[in-house]
């Protein structure tokens, strides 16, 4: 019979640990938290010190009632939750429930469920961490104090099923500010001038720079024109020829951040899918005669940390693999780390470099290799030497007329053999390779080309965006990132459209008055502040009910003012003006998750609806009269089409917008591509660059 029971959260990890501890362990699994907050009512006594009234989650009893059957027969209890805030919350309450001292060493934490790091964690186990405890319950509770207060006052006022949040409601803020600023972004013409240069057969491209003193800025036609005037003749001499040697240092190893923008950008990924993925291979794969092993160590974390032991192994197999010249003669750099990083904490990395992908490719599905090769790749490379660029600079002179050209080319890859991280612009990083150029020679061109262009307006979130941008203000923490983005989704806040978010109009109505009555929680550094007042919590700074209550005596004002005072905000159903077409009663605009849409006021009789023809501001380049509306077809992809169908026949897959195009006059879309949207002229071959 097992002399020890040790709890953790999931079956798939109890299998794991189970193997690696013995016969004399018993392993078992809470299945997360056993107790929490009442969902029914508020569950805070805001008059006793903020006293949380905790309950047995409902459905949770049985698993409780059989871990303390386990218990009674255990000599020692260890509790083996995930090694942060939410795993030491577990943690304590397990303790609770089954009468286990939390200041025994009772509880155990590893970063990575490897033989060799459970057997560890076993040797040292520690008491329950308080001041963990303490910042999870202050989150817990500070968010229960928002939600609950503010949620009922917006179903009460506006509309049911909708709620607000710390986090949440700063997220739709910025989505919602971002898109004021596009719709307000005024275009400014610019030019540029390029011109194709030869030598000895090889063609080569420089750029205007400006005159023989300083950089020029070129806003205008009449301006390049004047430019063009004034070369003499169609020589150029060059000058300045600088030549440097350029090292690119490899990104750091992932953070939980970090893994879901990179995972968005080269995976297209969903931050809920990169977390479920990354459960999955720490908590254990089926690797046959090995059993179940956790293939990357634990996910939620903000620290670039690296253990000795996996650097050491990771440089041999660097060494063995490519090379000694590509392993890392420095040490890589660390990510300064916030203050609420725990030291414990290691990046996400895998448990074994030695473990290659390929190795992988027949016990792990599609998705799982395609994140642990990310994983992989991105911590090989972080331990190898930097790439080694060769650039070259060079001015090409003509009278009073500067061009610049810039070369480089990768003169030894480094890390760059491995991995290269992507941006949000997702640009491909190519060699430009310019012929030897002597001061002094004489080079010609073969070609001038001038071109003008707008500045463009600042794009939508994407997902990878929003949680970078969220990480940079000091909002929210890294297990919060994909609950919150998930949130404003299913409110029907925010819809997403090309993989970038846009607020809908109910998003629109719900943050417009929490900007009225609950400014401070939409506001940026407000919340910011706040998570640091958690973060001295953790570590043990500040007692966890002074935090509370320094929030809570303003915010109580502030719920009083908006339950007296705030308007209900109608959302009627409007006449159409138009009548249903299966039974003819009239139809009328109804708001719902994801926008209005037209419906059969004879519903539920009734079920017809209809989506709604969204003007875009644009007149029809067709007729000339009417206007370019957004539609959906029978499949829900969206077209555009002019509002006096059939009178007249316009119709475009791709969305025109209002300006002319500069060459031709004719009509400019939006054409979406792989890596984004291009405006582009229907007509001629004018482009602008890709957003």
């Amino acid at each position: 019979m097992a002399d020890y029971l040790v709890i953790v959260e999931s079956p798939a990890k109890a299998k794991t640990i189970e193997r690696y501890l013995g016969k004399k362990y018993k392993v078992r699994a809470s299945l997360g938290h056993l107790r929490d907050l009442p969902r029914s009512q508020m569950g805070i006594d805001t008059e006793n010190n903020y006293e949380p009234k905790y309950i047995t989650i409902r459905g949770k009893g049985p698993i409780l009632q059989e871990l303390k059957k386990d218990a009674k027969k255990a000599k020692k209890i260890f509790l083996a939750a995930d090694p942060d805030r939410e795993g030491e919350a577990i943690a304590w309450h397990l303790a609770h429930q089954l009468g286990v001292d939390t200041k025994s060493d009772c509880r155990v934490v590893f970063n990575e469920i490897t033989k060799d790091a459970i057997k560890e964690s076993f040797k040292n186990p520690r008491p329950i961490d308080m001041d963990l405890v303490d910042a999870q319950q202050a989150r817990r509770i500070l968010d229960r104090l928002v939600g609950y207060n503010i949620s009922p006052i917006l179903w009460k006022k506006v509309k049911k099923g909708l709620s607000a949040g710390r986090v949440q409601s700063v997220a739709l803020r910025l989505i919602i500010d971002r898109e004021n600023e596009i719709k307000n972004f005024v275009p400014e013409e610019y030019w540029s001038i390029t011109g194709l240069f030869e030598k000895n057969k090889k063609e080569f491209e420089a750029a205007f720079y400006g005159d023989a003193k300083k950089k020029v800025k070129l806003t205008n036609k009449e301006q390049v024109d004047e430019i063009l005037k004034s070369l003499e003749g169609d020589s150029f001499t060059i000058q300045n020829v600088v030549k440097k040697e350029r090292k690119r240092n490899p990104a750091l190893p992932f953070t939980t951040s970090s893994l879901q923008q990179e995972a968005a950008r080269k995976l297209n990924f969903r931050a809920r899918k990169t977390m479920m993925l990354a459960q999955q291979l720490y908590e254990g794969i089926n690797l046959g005669k090995e059993g179940n092993v956790g293939l990357i160590t634990y996910m939620r974390t903000d620290s670039t940390r690296i253990s000795d032991t996996a650097k050491e192994e990771v440089k041999s197999f660097i060494e063995k693999t490519y090379g000694n010249e590509y392993v890392t003669k420095s040490a890589p750099a660390v990510k300064k780390e916030s203050g609420n990083t725990q030291d414990a904490h290691e990046a996400v990395r895998p448990t074994s470099a030695l473990r290659t992908p390929s190795e992988l490719k027949a016990v792990l599905s599609r998705d799982q290799l395609r994140l642990y090769k990310l994983i992989w790749e991105r911590f090989v490379a972080s331990q190898m030497a930097p790439a080694v660029l060769d650039t070259v600079s060079v001015d090409l002179v003509n009278g009073d007329v500067r061009f610049r050209a810039n070369g480089s080319q990768v003169k030894f890859h480094g890390f760059m053999k491995v991995y290269v991280e992507g941006d949000d612009d997702q640009a491909e990083e190519k060699d430009r390779i310019l012929p030897p150029l002597e001061e002094g020679e004489q080079i010609k061109y073969n070609k001038i080309d001038p071109k003008q262009h707008f500045t463009q307006p600042p794009p939508r979130y994407s997902e990878a965006r929003l949680v970078k941008t969220l990480e940079e203000l000091g909002i929210g923490r890294p297990s919060t990132y994909a609950p919150t983005l998930d949130t404003i989704q299913k409110r029907g806040y925010v819809t997403l459209d090309a993989k970038r978010f846009v607020p809908t109009e109910l998003g629109e109505i719900v943050h417009q008055a929490m900007n009225e009555y609950f400014r401070d929680i939409i506001d940026v550094e407000f919340t910011a502040q706040m998570e640091k007042g958690l973060d001295n919590v953790e570590e043990g700074n500040i007692k966890w009910v002074q935090v509370i209550d320094d929030f809570y005596r303003d915010f109580e004002k502030h719920v009083q003012v908006a339950d007296a005072e705030m308007e209900k905000i109608e959302i009627k159903d409007e006449p159409a003006g138009e009548d249903c077409e299966n039974c003819g009663s009239p139809m009328v605009y109804k708001l719902g998750r994801y926008g209005k849409f037209m419906a059969c006021s004879n519903f539920p009789d009734c079920r017809n609806t209809k989506t709604i023809m969204k003007p875009i501001g644009v007149t029809c380049p067709t007729c000339k009269e009417g206007q370019v509306v957004e539609r959906k077809g029978k499949t829900k992809r969206v077209f555009y089409g002019c509002d006096r169908y059939p009178d007249c026949d316009y119709v475009s897959w791709d969305k025109p917008i209002a300006r002319p195009c500069p060459k031709c006059e004719s009509t400019l879309v939006e054409k979406r591509l792989k890596k984004g949207v291009q405006i582009q002229c229907t007509k001629c071959d004018y482009k602008e660059d890709e957003q």
